[in-house]
């Protein structure tokens, strides 16, 4: 009986020391899990940083730029700056820039800028640009060039443009540019824009120039703008031009500008601006905000901004 609860007593102690030690080994686990966590934690901005500055050195070597530390750079970054350069050295050929190094060009890339380069010569000789190679154009391309640069010169001579070469001009195309000049000038004429020559209208489009200065007259001095003749203005447009003028003054009196003229003003109207800068100035004199003459008020007014009592 005693040897029994001997044993169970020792087996009792054995469950106790491994449940401790157990215990214990958690403990130190979590501690080591801590600790861990708060390492992470206090690295992290170092590491954050780190990666923030190879992806700005790693975008600075596929731009080119003289910042790039290609030490910092692994194998795969190295290709993709090595295509990144390459890229941008096939561009530089293609917009004809003077960074264009044409050794580092493939055989087909040569080719395909050779293709580019042609086109871009024709295109500038069609166009008449200043960078045009006639020297480097077919025969087929030079012939399309000259009609081209021709017809620039047709354009140009019925527009009145300074390139126009009259001599280069065949008689029918003389007689058309000398239409289209005469149809220009009258249109200018009208419109009262770019040089009018009154002395090449026909009789028919002198009178529609002269109907089309008048109505500009009208509108100018209706408006209040430049380039009005009151002379030219018939009795009706006299009228409404004066009714303008007075509005706009009296409008420019009503908002105190300097342009107000308060001559031309009826005694009525000077009546109604007199009243309400009275108001104004009163109305200024009691809350203290704006300009106050308090020589202007009357009696009783003067007598209602005196404090209770006085």
């Amino acid at each position: 009986m005693a040897l029994t609860a001997a044993k169970l007593y020792d087996g009792r102690f054995c469950v106790a020391v491994l449940i401790f030690q157990k215990a214990e080994n958690m403990k130190t686990s979590l501690q080591r899990c801590l600790w861990t966590q708060i390492a992470c934690f206090s690295l992290w901005p170092m590491l954050a940083f780190a990666q923030s500055d190879l992806a700005q050195n790693l975008e600075a070597c596929k731009s080119g730029r003289e910042l790039c530390d290609q030490s910092k750079l692994n194998a795969t970054q190295l290709t993709d700056v090595a295509l990144a350069s390459h890229g941008r050295n096939v561009a530089n050929c293609r917009n004809g820039y003077d960074s264009c190094d044409h050794s580092k060009l493939s055989a087909p890339e040569v080719v395909a800028l050779a293709v580019a380069d042609h086109q871009h010569n024709v295109t500038d000789c069609n166009d008449g640009m200043q960078s045009c190679d006639r020297s480097k154009l077919t025969p087929s391309e030079a012939r399309d060039s000259s009609v081209a640069e021709h017809l620039r010169n047709v354009t140009d001579c019925k527009n009145g443009a300074g390139a126009c070469d009259p001599s280069k001009l065949s008689l029918s195309e003389a007689g058309a540019v000398a239409t289209a000049r005469r149809q220009l000038n009258a249109t200018d004429c009208k419109s009262g824009a770019g040089l009018c020559n009154h002395s090449q209208l026909t009789p028919s489009e002198t009178k529609d120039v002269t109907s089309a200065e008048l109505r500009r007259n009208a509108q100018n001095c209706a408006n209040g703008w430049n380039d009005c003749d009151h002379s030219k203005l018939t009795a009706v447009e006299a009228s409404q031009t004066a009714n303008s003028e007075h509005q706009r003054n009296l409008s420019a009196c009503k908002d105190n500008e300097d342009t107000c003229d308060y001559a031309r003003l009826t005694p009525a109207e000077a009546k109604m601006l007199a009243d309400a800068e009275h108001k104004r100035n009163y109305t200024a004199c009691v809350k203290g905000y704006g300009y106050c003459d308090t020589s202007r008020l009357t009696v009783e007014e003067t007598r209602s901004l005196q404090p209770k009592g006085h």
